[in-house]
């Protein structure tokens, strides 16, 4: 599947404004946790995006609120890769 570079960026953006504002606290502790297990920076935060675009996903094609309960469970179980 071909990278879309825009809308990587926008999930980036969206780690940085978690990480930021601590916002859901379970993403920084994840970027954390990510970097201190070895992963670079960028994959890291790869690994996070998974998790956001499994929320983009919910919201924009079944008209879904965010899940906050399920992305931090996501989070939690990183790097295994998102459940749902």
């Amino acid at each position: 599947m071909k990278e879309n570079k825009i809308l990587q960026q926008i999930i980036f953006d969206i780690i940085e404004n978690q990480v930021r504002d601590a916002n859901p606290p379970e993403t920084k502790q994840t970027l954390e946790r990510l970097l201190q297990s070895g992963y670079s920076d960028a994959d890291a935060k790869k690994y996070i995006g998974q998790c956001v675009a499994v929320e983009l996903f919910h919201v924009m094609n079944h008209q879904q609120p965010f899940n906050e309960k399920r992305y931090v469970q996501n989070l939690l179980n990183l790097p295994k890769e998102p459940f749902d």
